[in-house]
């Protein structure tokens, strides 16, 4: 690097349980960032890791002190607030984020950057041909694509590749933000004034498990669907009137019946059904409603999204800076 302080190149790489990919994940980094020509850091977030994958971090630490810094959180805090984090340190005029789990493979890194230097503020990326993941995330990745295209105007092509770059303004405003659910490639979308995607390779992981579950999945459904639309509300609320006057005219037509015919005992259980779905109807409206309620409870909170418990990186003195 030519210069600590001012690299043209900042990757970030949230780590969370991966000591079987390190070494192979920061070799390949370092190879691909030395080809670029130039000057770069990688600022690896280690999530509460209960395993060694800080004590890997370290040996390549001390190996290229000038190529890494490392931010260790006290506990796990989860991937966006790792990747946050990593936003509020970074100082390059390009941001790369990156998973650890080798599924980008870092030898695309050269597409990224030269979109970006096309004149693009944010480039994003979706998966060419078959993903490697099992068939229940690969489905419910397209169905959240189409669901999400559909409610927001977000138009991007692969929601769940966090494959990105990001131009430092974009980088900026996606901190000054401080919403504590932020769904990052969305925010980012959101904020440029040139945004582009690039198709990009998709191996299998290359060691471990996957730490993303359905929950997870579900959760960042959650998080994007409230945080950036109120369509589910509108929706919710037109689903409403359109149940008010069916039921209105249910009442007319019994009524009506009643009067003309006499009473009919064999309608018992019709009318327990549509109770019942009404009912159900009533219980996804106040689940719905407190999700964006939830959202403005977390804001006022004013919690800290994560608690940085040591930042490891090369000074004068070459110490380890605590906060």
């Amino acid at each position: 690097m030519s210069e600590l302080n001012t690299p043209d190149i900042s990757v970030v790489v949230p780590v969370y349980n991966e000591e079987p990919n390190i070494d192979e994940l920061c070799s390949r980094l370092v190879k691909v960032l030395e080809t670029a020509k130039r000057s770069f850091e990688i600022i690896v977030v280690n999530d509460g890791s209960k395993d060694h994958s800080m004590q890997k971090l370290f040996e390549w630490y001390h190996r290229y002190p000038n190529y890494f810094r490392i931010l260790e959180f006290n506990c796990n805090f989860g991937h966006h607030n790792a990747i946050l984090a990593g936003f509020e340190h970074v100082r390059g005029d390009i941001t790369i984020t990156l998973d650890a789990d080798l599924q980008n493979p870092p030898e695309e890194i050269p597409k990224l950057l030269e979109k970006m230097d096309e004149g693009y503020d944010y480039v994003g990326s979706y998966r060419l041909g078959k993903r490697q993941d099992v068939c229940w995330r690969c489905w419910a990745s397209k169905f959240n694509n189409k669901i999400r295209a559909r409610i927001t105007d977000i138009q991007m092509s692969d929601q769940g590749c966090m494959f990105r770059a990001y131009r430092r303004s974009i980088i900026d405003a996606i901190v000054r933000c401080g919403d504590y659910t932020a769904f990052i490639p969305a925010l980012a979308y959101k904020f440029s004034s040139r945004y582009t995607e690039v198709g990009m390779r998709h191996a299998p992981r290359f060691r471990g498990e996957s730490k993303y579950g359905l929950y997870y999945l579900l959760r960042t459904h959650f998080d994007w669907m409230t945080g950036f639309s109120l369509v589910p509300l509108q929706l919710f609320t037109l689903f409403g009137f359109a149940l008010s006057g069916f039921s209105f005219l249910l009442v007319l037509y019994i009524l009506g019946r009643r009067l003309c015919i006499g009473p009919e005992a064999e309608g018992l259980f019709t009318l327990f059904a549509i109770l019942f779905f009404m009912l159900s109807v009533v219980i996804v409206g106040i689940g719905l409603i407190g999700e964006y309620v939830g959202r403005t409870y977390q804001i006022i909170q004013k919690r800290p999204r994560y608690i940085l418990k040591n930042i490891y990186q090369q000074s004068d003195d070459d110490v380890v800076l605590k906060r």
